[in-house]
């Protein structure tokens, strides 16, 4: 059966890390780029960061460039998100996602070009 599963998330602090990881599991992970998604109360979904399937290529919101570092261990079947410097505005419930699409990379965070998602992980910064 094919398994995304967050973990990682928590309560920190302004200014604080975070590492989120992505465990795969039904599927090889090799095969597949990967993207982290976001979403805070009341807004909508939002895309943060992507990574081939080999991990030569990646792609930040601009709101995380710089602070955030997308990652991934096929070896493991697991992909990560590290996440420093966090502000306020990065509260949200994370996920991960499988691209629908084997062997396949674009710059885009379209949902329908993802087709399994994790349950989400909750970060949450606050003082």
């Amino acid at each position: 059966q094919l398994q995304l599963v967050e973990s990682g998330g928590g309560l920190v602090q302004p200014g604080g890390s975070l590492r989120l990881a992505c465990a795969a599991s039904g599927f090889t992970l090799e095969h597949y780029a990967m993207g982290w998604f976001r979403q805070a109360p009341g807004k909508e979904r939002e895309g943060v960061s992507l990574i081939s399937s080999r991990g030569a290529s990646t792609n930040y919101a601009d709101s995380v460039k710089g602070r955030f570092t997308i990652s991934r261990d096929n070896a493991k079947n697991t992909v990560y998100l590290q996440m420093n410097s966090l502000k306020p505005e990065d509260t949200a419930l994370y996920f991960c996602a499988r691209r629908k699409d084997r062997n396949v990379y674009t710059d885009s965070y379209e949902p329908k070009l993802y087709d399994y998602w994790g349950q989400g992980t909750q970060v949450t910064v606050s003082s």
